[in-house]
């Protein structure tokens, strides 16, 4: 496995970091990962983005600009500790109704726990579950977020198109991802700092470099803003759009069901 990224066609199934996997064992291996980082996730975004993550999330949600309704209901999904369904909720004047989605249930309960000194319990619901697979009906959701987490889903377009379909007629989607960097002094400094300062700091911070390791790598794997738009417009969204955040370590992407 190289350090080259995936097109739109797709290979994340099969990639655990620059690791060649069985498309069976990809799942395990990232819910492995989770579970050891769960306790420690806003420090693990803390050190991966230097605290820009914080930044990314505000402008997010800023973008989505959830309606101050009780009927307005969001699904965020690889939200478990709840960092962009609480923004949300309380961008909505805690009216709007937010479904945090994960398959980690480490992640969930530190979500649930979180939720609960803040607050923002009765706004919220907690469901584990796989992105590939929603419990939820069609058209059931105004919005589908996800922050940070699509490029952990083994198959991509499978989860692009259940984003689609639990989204109601005029819904909106939104991904913030670590993606590829377009100036090319910011280009090495990120580098450096990811495969060499990322692990280190994980390590000392958790007793484990292997998960961080493995988080930088999926970064570099993940395809870039052209191609992982061109996968969203395949999924049927239309007006697919981007912007990049911090020169391009991160970006939003925004498309709409119509």
């Amino acid at each position: 496995m190289t350090a080259s990224r995936i097109s739109a066609d797709g290979g994340m199934e099969t990639s655990y970091g620059f690791r060649q996997v069985d498309e069976q064992e990809k799942q395990s291996l990232v819910n492995d990962v989770f579970h050891k980082v769960a306790k420690r996730y806003d420090i693990m975004n803390d050190v991966m983005s230097a605290g820009l993550h914080r930044v990314w999330k505000d402008a997010m949600v800023a973008s989505l600009n959830p309606r101050k309704d009780p009927n307005y209901k969001v699904l965020d999904v690889a939200g478990g500790t709840g960092d962009i369904a609480f923004r949300i909720v309380e961008a909505s004047n805690r009216l709007a109704h937010a479904t945090v989605l994960d398959i980690n249930g480490s992640m969930l309960g530190v979500g649930a726990e979180r939720a609960e000194k803040k607050g923002l319990t009765p706004n919220l619901t907690f469901v584990e579950a796989n992105a590939e697979s929603l419990p939820f009906d069609d058209n059931s959701f105004d919005a589908y977020t996800i922050a940070f987490g699509i490029r952990n889903v083994p198959h991509i377009d499978v989860a692009l198109s259940e984003a689609f379909r639990v989204l109601k007629r005029g819904g909106r989607l939104l991904v913030l991802e670590f993606s590829e960097v377009e100036l090319p002094l910011l280009d090495k400094v990120y580098d450096a700092w990811s495969f060499n300062a990322i692990p280190r700091f994980g390590k000392m911070i958790t007793g484990d470099a292997e998960p961080y390791q493995y988080l930088v790598e999926s970064i570099r794997k993940f395809p870039n803003q052209a191609d992982f738009a061109r996968m969203i417009e395949r999924a049927g969204f239309a007006s697919v759009r981007f912007t990049n955040y911090t020169g391009g370590i991160a970006a939003l992407h925004s498309g709409w069901k119509i």
